[in-house]
Parts: C-alpha cells; sequence; structure tokens
C-alpha cells in the first residue's frame, strides 16, 4: 500500500472515529439511560442502563461515516463508478414513471379485493387502514408538490392547513350539522382563505427566511387550537365528529343500512372499503388538477418562479399573484385532506397537528423527487407504510428511518424520481427530458 493511500484510509479512520465519539456522548444520555418504575423498590423511579443497545448504535455511526468517507465522498473510486451503473438514465426513469402510475392505479383499485379474498374480512382490516393513511400523505404530498416542487416555496408549516380543515369539518358539524359533503368544500375553501393570509403578509420573504415564517404560522394555529378551549375544546379535542354516508345510506346495522339497502351480510369492512376508495378519489382528483395546472400558464408561472424570481419578474410575470395562488391551492388540498382525516378518525385534537407531520410531509415531496408526483407516491409508501410495519422496533425504528433517509439522499441527492418531462416541449418530436441537475432546489 503506498503512503497516500495509508494517508487517505487514516485520515478517514479519524474522521470516523471523531463521528463515534461525539455518537457515544450523544447516544448515552438518549439511548443508554431509560427511566422506569423499578418494581423491587416499591414502585420507585429508577434507572435501566443499557450499553449494549449504544455500543450498537455508536459502531453503526462509525461504520457509516468510515464508508461514506471510503467510498462516496471521495470523488472516484470503484465502488462509486459501481454505484454510479445502478443509477438509471433519465430516459428511462421518465420511461419508468409514465407506466409506473396507470400500474399503481390499478393496484389501488383492486386492493380492498385483494385483501379481502386473501386475508378475510378481519384481517384485512388493519392492511386497508394503513392503505387509508398512506393514500391520505400522498395526496398531502401532492398538495405540499405544488407549494415546494412547482413553486419553490419552502414551507414547513404544511400541517396548519391540515389542521384547518379537520376543525372546520369538526366545527361545522358540531355546530351546524351539516354532513360531510357539505363540508368538504368548505374546508377546503376556509383553508384556502388562510393559504392567502399566510401568503399575503410575507411576499418579500424568499429562502429560509419563507420557511421561518412558515414553521411560526404552523405552531401559531397549534397554539390557538390548544388555547382556544371554549370554540376548539383545546387539549381535550373534539369527539363523536359524525361520519360520511354513502349518498344518505348509512354503514350502520339493521335496517337502512348499507348491507340492508344492498342485500348484503352486514360487515364493519363495508366503511373502511368506502374510506378508502373516497380518500383515493381525492388523491386522484388532486394529482389530476395538479398535471393540468402544470400547463397551463399559472404553472409555468409556478416554474419560472421556482428558477428565479428576478427573471420571473422580469419577464412581467406577477410574482405576488403566483405565490398566492401556489400557497392558496396547497393548502385547499391540505384542507381536504384534513376534513377526511377528522371523519376518518371521529377525533381530533391540536396533539395530531405538530411539526413533526410537516415534516415528514416535506420529507415525503423531497425524498420523492421535487415537481414528481409518482416520487411522492413511492416515498410515502415507503415512509409511512415502513414506519407502521417497523413500529414494533420502538425508539429504534426513528433511528433506521433516519439512518435510511440519510442513504437515500446521499444516493440521490435530488430525490428517487429526479428527471420528469417538461411541462412544454418546444420540438414537435420526442419531448427530451430534464434532470434535477438543471433545476433550481427552490429559492422563490
Amino acid at each position: 500500500m503506498s503512503a497516500p493511500q495509508e494517508s487517505f484510509l487514516v485520515s478517514c479512520a479519524k474522521d470516523a472515529a471523531v463521528g463515534g465519539l461525539i455518537a457515544l456522548a450523544l447516544f448515552s444520555l438518549m439511548i443508554g439511560m431509560q427511566a422506569d418504575v423499578a418494581t423491587g423498590l416499591g414502585g420507585q423511579l429508577g434507572i435501566t442502563y443499557r450499553w449494549g443497545a449504544v455500543g450498537i448504535a455508536v459502531a453503526v455511526v462509525f461504520a457509516g461515516r468510515l464508508l461514506l468517507n471510503l467510498f462516496v465522498w471521495k470523488a472516484d473510486t470503484p465502488v462509486t463508478r459501481t454505484l454510479g451503473s445502478f443509477i438509471p438514465k433519465a430516459s428511462s426513469v421518465v420511461g419508468l414513471g409514465k407506466y409506473a402510475m396507470p400500474i399503481f392505479l390499478v393496484l389501488a383499485v383492486v386492493l380492498p379485493f385483494l385483501l379481502t379474498y386473501w386475508l378475510g374480512s378481519r384481517g384485512s382490516r388493519q392492511y386497508l387502514d394503513l392503505a387509508i393513511l398512506v393514500t391520505t400523505y400522498v395526496m398531502l404530498g401532492w398538495g405540499l408538490n405544488i407549494v415546494v416542487g412547482l413553486a419553490g416555496l419552502l414551507d414547513l408549516g404544511y400541517v396548519a392547513f391540515y389542521a384547518v380543515g379537520a376543525y372546520s369539518y369538526a366545527l361545522l358539524a358540531q355546530y351546524f350539522g351539516f354532513s360531510f359533503w357539505v363540508c368538504l368544500p368548505l374546508a377546503g375553501i376556509l383553508a384556502a382563505f388562510w393559504g392567502i393570509i399566510l401568503g399575503f403578509p410575507v411576499l418579500r420573504l424568499r429562502g429560509d427566511y419563507l420557511a421561518i415564517v412558515t414553521l411560526a404560522f404552523g405552531e401559531i394555529i397549534r397554539v390557538v387550537l390548544l388555547n382556544w378551549y371554549e370554540f376548539t375544546g383545546g387539549p381535550d379535542g373534539i369527539t363523536g365528529i359524525p361520519r360520511p354516508s354513502f349518498f344518505g345510506i348509512e354503514f350502520e346495522r339493521g335496517e337502512g343500512g348499507f348491507a340492508d339497502v344492498f342485500g348484503l351480510e352486514y360487515s364493519s369492512i363495508h366503511r373502511i372499503i368506502f374510506l378508502y376508495y373516497l380518500i383515493l378519489i381525492m388523491a386522484l382528483v388532486t394529482n389530476f388538477v395538479t398535471m393540468r395546472l402544470r400547463k397551463l400558464p399559472i404553472g409555468r408561472a409556478w416554474e419560472a418562479l421556482r428558477e428565479d424570481e428576478i427573471a420571473c419578474r422580469s419577464l412581467g410575470i406577477n410574482t405576488t399573484n403566483t405565490k398566492l395562488t401556489a400557497f392558496a391551492l396547497g393548502a385547499m388540498f391540505g384542507g381536504f385532506a384534513g376534513s377526511f382525516f377528522a371523519t376518518r378518525q371521529g377525533f381530533i385534537s391540536p396533539e395530531s397537528f405538530t411539526f413533526i407531520e410537516s415534516a415528514v410531509i416535506l420529507a415525503i415531496v423531497v425524498l420523492g423527487g421535487l415537481g414528481s408526483q409518482i416520487g411522492v407516491v413511492i416515498a410515502a409508501v415507503v415512509m409511512i407504510g415502513g414506519f407502521e410495519f417497523f413500529r414494533g422496533l420502538e425508539e429504534y425504528r426513528m433511528l433506521v428511518f433516519g439512518l435510511l433517509m440519510v442513504v437515500i439522499m446521499v444516493w440521490r441527492p435530488r430525490g428517487l424520481i429526479s428527471v420528469r418531462r417538461p411541462s412544454i416541449a418546444l420540438s414537435g418530436g420526442k419531448a427530451s427530458v430534464i434532470s434535477a441537475d438543471l433545476v433550481q432546489e427552490g429559492h422563490g
């Protein structure tokens, strides 16, 4: 081994050792000591030491840092060339996305029947609930993709519009007795109104400053919901939120119920399947509207704003209206999803709309690829579905998923689907594709 190679290995090992020491200092408090009730001490509070788990976490950090130094952060190695060969070309990725969406659509439509056939009504309920949750986050990701992926406006408070939609339906149903179908458009309109309220005073801000303001807006909404006890119920939340009906037919046992009207044997799975198809239709409408808007002048204005706001303004585009429409439309779809969340849960509280929800939705958009619709679907399935399947890992699952997100961002820094067809192609023949390297991350 030559001297330069040996010195390179030594420097990589030293850097990994420093990372391991930092991980040891952090994990000693976060993982190594856990407070619990000591049964042998008459129910007193004691501390359980878990140094084995700390050692595993430090070893993972050391090994990961060393591998990154050796094979990723070095410009040209055999391993990086090998990994690069696995990254598909832009044309193949776009071609794959062209056929992936119909495949996902067909699978989503037949999923309840497949699960019921394989697992029965009782066994399929858990997976249908998970499918409803994943589809809800797909819809939220597509709504946020308008703001972040297309317009390039970094929004860290998207959960505020989600909360506005949920509480709009819950309060309208509680105080006025409105049905879900009446409250659904009202929840979207109210959320869009709050999107305009947020967008109007912060139009001059860009980049990190805009992110801070949107983060503050999300926290303001949560704190108001938490403290306005007489109106929102405060930390107690709102219970007894009515369920949606199938054109006035309730999903209940007995005469006049859904099973009785259609001559079926009563099963609670009917309502779950109905909720699944309801959120699926809502998500597909979100996708259809987004794809149509991308080809309209307002969609091209969003993309121009994402690339360069100064150039966008010099072309005569009204950046004020462009930002307002992006905020309003993204907030509207968040409000729709929030109203569905309220009717599905039957109970809402401010604790359901914390900052971590905004972070998860934003992570879905970024990991899937900014501006990519199919990328949002893949990221939502992996993240939300993975969270549920690894729920048994307790505190380790967050560590595992954090590690996976780091790996994905190192391997595909622009997201899983980082290329797409342009919204408008100048040539009359086969449209070329746009690589993510040629697209701004968004500082509008």
